[in-house]
């Protein structure tokens, strides 16, 4: 069909225009791995979120018990000294 000529307004592209179908699966194929990668950088943002999360109360944990422990030490100093 490379030497018919399509005239405007009559019939379709695809009876006259050549279709390359390696062409087209590999633009499929580009779509596809750019909607993976997006899902990816969605659910990484999600996973980035809860780790900040995580360790924000990792961190209030910590100083908690830091916090007790020196309030324990103080009792004790405060303790002694009355004595």
């Amino acid at each position: 069909m490379s030497g018919t000529r399509r005239v405007e307004g009559t019939g379709s592209r695809f009876l006259y225009d050549s279709f390359d179908a390696a062409h087209a699966r590999i633009e499929a194929n580009e779509r596809v791995a750019e909607e993976r990668w997006n899902g990816l950088e969605y659910r990484l943002g999600q996973i980035e979120g809860t780790l900040e999360r995580l360790e924000k109360r990792v961190w209030l944990g910590v100083y908690g018990i830091a916090a007790f422990l020196l309030a324990q030490g103080a009792d004790v100093v405060l303790a002694t000294a009355l004595k």
